[in-house]
């Protein structure tokens, strides 16, 4: 049997996170990607346990970040949520959910999105050095963000115009019991206040 002809090869893009909580810059940066590159989609990959954050705060339970995440999608063509990682379970590495991808996938294009932040660490990733040969590499930049990426990654660049909003501003301003309207989009915001999640401090 042959390859997939190229007209029927999909462009998958992953968008891998803690998500806690999801909010409106994921989804403007998911969407600004899907369209620049012409992507059929973008996955929203939603990690069980982000090694790289566990030692620092207590995650919320991962069927409440999921459910968020996918309150955030909902209704975006071309967006979609996986629980491949709250599934396999244990520490989550990047290359392994790649290569699970690549598993199920063979004849797709993978592009891996990654915020500037997660760019500039790459190099302190578990397997680092195999993801090239798995999927491309994109950086989303934001206006007003200026982050040394290290040399020698292919890194492509994408350009959006979008306010730099994180999930630790989010937690923060719930904690403080302001108004995240324009942080997070209304159905995850709503789902925060049900659950009472993140009241005290930025748990």
């Amino acid at each position: 049997m042959g390859r997939t002809p190229a007209s029927a090869r999909r462009r998958r893009g992953i968008l891998g996170g803690t998500f806690d909580p999801p909010h409106l810059g994921h989804v403007i940066a998911a969407e600004a990607v899907r369209r620049r590159l012409g992507l059929d989609e973008v996955v929203l990959v939603v990690a069980h346990d982000p090694w790289q954050k566990s030692g620092d705060r207590a995650v919320t339970a991962p069927e409440l970040r999921l459910a968020m995440t996918q309150l955030a999608v909902a209704g975006h063509d071309g967006l979609v949520v996986s629980d491949l990682e709250l599934r396999r379970g244990g520490p989550t590495f990047t290359v392994d959910t790649l290569e699970t991808m690549r598993a199920a996938h063979p004849d797709d294009d993978l592009v891996l999105i990654l915020g500037e932040d997660a760019a500039a660490g790459i190099e302190t990733w578990h397997r680092a050095a195999d993801l090239p040969a798995l999927c491309q590499l994109v950086v989303v930049c934001r206006p007003g963000v200026n982050v040394t990426l290290p040399d020698g990654w292919p890194f492509v660049r994408v350009d959006i115009d979008a306010a730099d909003v994180s999930s630790t501003a989010v937690r923060s301003a719930v904690a403080a019991g302001a108004d995240v309207r324009r942080l997070v989009p209304d159905e995850v915001g709503s789902f925060i206040v049900e659950h009472g999640l993140y009241r005290v401090g930025l748990a």
